[in-house]
């Protein structure tokens, strides 16, 4: 006869089933169910994913902050176009601010959206760059690349925030070499390369022509009479050049004398002016006395007297010896000289 269930081992089963289910979420799936310090995006790479895996690294200037929790491909059916959403997963503990101070939690959507847009605006875009050269595996590189702008699919992928990817290095190199292929295929090589052998014709026919072995020979005529005249004036620009360097030395000793010269005059006619200045000042003391007299005794004197005439002419006397008095001095070399016209 078998035992009746009891009610109580059953519900003691089933609690303990729970817990190991619940022990093996937060284990198996890192916590990330409870844990609000993650912000996911989404960026969509026009480029092949091969060597992309799910767990890559999601690094900021080097620096690990998070890892690719997703990746899928999507089809337009309208323009049969692929596009391959890559979720990220950014680790907030990884970004701090100045001091250690955490960012604030973005919560809303709309809080994500104003985050993306400031590093956007920073210039920070995602691009994929590879992780070793022997594996070929790839990582999720955000850094700034101002010089590149942030394009958007804005498309919509399980409502998480787009984040604006670029090209692959490699790949900007290849689209560049392909350009240059292209342009250089668009080029008449052939007609270019005739034109040239053409031109190289020509120019050894005009080289193995007379005229040009004419010319040869007339240019180096004309560079052997050269040396020859540059040989002639060697010869006899030596005895001129000697006959100018005394000339000028000469000069320059007659230069010299005159200036001792001149400056021995200014000196010699210096008590000179010294004199005629006394005998102009004595002189015109003399007229004014004269003039005082002549005023008392204008009674007896006429204007047409010539005691009048004689005062007259020692004045303009003695107006006349202040003015060679002052041009001696202006110009002591007139003594030798002569006054010039």
């Amino acid at each position: 006869m078998s035992k009746p269930i009891n009610p109580t081992a059953i519900g003691a089963f089933t609690v303990g089933a729970l817990a190991l289910l619940i022990t093996g979420v937060l284990m198996f799936g890192g916590g990330q169910f409870l844990n609000t310090d993650k912000a996911r995006f989404v960026v969509y790479f026009d480029t092949s994913l091969n060597g992309l895996d799910i767990g890559a690294p999601v690094k900021m200037q080097g620096v690990k902050i998070g890892e690719v929790t997703e990746i899928s491909i999507q089809l337009d059916p309208k323009t049969i176009k692929a596009y391959k959403p890559v979720v990220v997963e950014i680790d907030r503990n990884s970004l701090t601010g100045v001091g250690g101070i955490k960012f604030p939690t973005a919560m809303t959507h709309a809080q994500q959206v104003t985050n993306r847009d400031n590093l956007v605006k920073a210039g920070f875009r995602a691009r994929l760059e590879t992780q070793s050269l022997l594996t070929g595996l790839l990582y999720v590189d955000i850094d700034v690349h101002r010089d590149k702008p942030p394009v958007f699919v804005n498309l919509d992928y399980k409502g998480l925030v787009e984040f604006p990817g670029i090209p692959k290095t490699t790949d900007e190199l290849r689209n560049t070499a392909e350009e240059v292929a292209k342009k250089l295929r668009a080029l008449p090589l052939d007609q270019i390369i005739q034109d040239f052998a053409e031109s190289l014709k020509e120019i050894k026919a005009i080289l193995a022509s007379d005229d040009v072995k004419k010319s040869r020979e007339a240019l180096a005529k004309t560079l052997e009479g050269m040396d020859k005249t540059v040989s002639t004036l060697n010869r006899n620009l030596e005895p001129m050049l000697k006959d100018t360097n005394k000339t000028i030395q000469n000069t320059n000793l007659l230069m010299e004398d005159s200036r001792a010269m001149v400056r021995d005059v200014h000196q010699d006619i210096k008590p000179i002016l010294a004199s005629a200045d006394k005998t102009l000042a004595a002189a015109t003391a003399a007229l004014n006395r004269a003039e005082q007299s002549m005023a008392n005794v204008s009674d007896a004197i006429g204007p047409e007297s010539a005691l009048n005439e004689t005062l007259a002419s020692l004045k303009d006397a003695s107006r006349s010896i202040k003015e060679l008095t002052d041009y001696l001095e202006r110009h002591p070399e007139s003594l030798i000289s002569g006054k010039d016209n």
